[in-house]
C-alpha cells in the first residue's frame, strides 16, 4: 500500500524560521526591558524601607543569641534525660 506524505515547501520553512527568530528577538528585548523596570522598582521600594538603628540591631542580636543559648542548653538537658530514661527502661526489660 502506498501512503501519501505531505512535504512542506521551502517558503513555508523560511517563514517559520524567520518568525521564530523575530519572536526570540522580541522576547529578549522584552526581557531586558522587564529587568530594567524590575530593578527600577526595587530601587524605589528600597528607598521606602525604614532601616533599624545600630542600637536596635545590637539589642535584637543579643536577644537572639541569648534565646539560642537557652534553647540549646534546654534541649541538651531534655536529650540527656531521655537517654537516661531509655537506658533505665532497657535495663529493666533486659534489652
Amino acid at each position: 500500500m502506498a501512503t501519501a506524505v505531505k512535504v512542506k515547501n521551502e517558503e513555508s520553512q523560511g517563514n517559520a524560521i524567520t518568525g521564530a527568530a523575530v519572536g526570540i528577538g522580541q522576547k529578549v528585548t522584552g526581557t531586558v526591558h522587564d529587568t530594567r523596570e524590575f530593578l527600577h522598582d526595587v530601587r524605589v521600594e528600597m528607598k521606602q524601607v525604614t532601616w533599624p538603628s545600630r542600637d536596635d540591631v545590637v539589642s535584637t542580636t543579643g536577644v537572639v543569641i541569648a534565646t539560642v543559648f537557652f534553647f540549646g542548653v534546654f534541649l541538651a538537658i531534655v536529650d540527656w534525660l531521655v537517654q537516661m530514661g531509655l537506658a533505665r527502661v532497657f535495663k529493666i526489660f533486659g534489652v
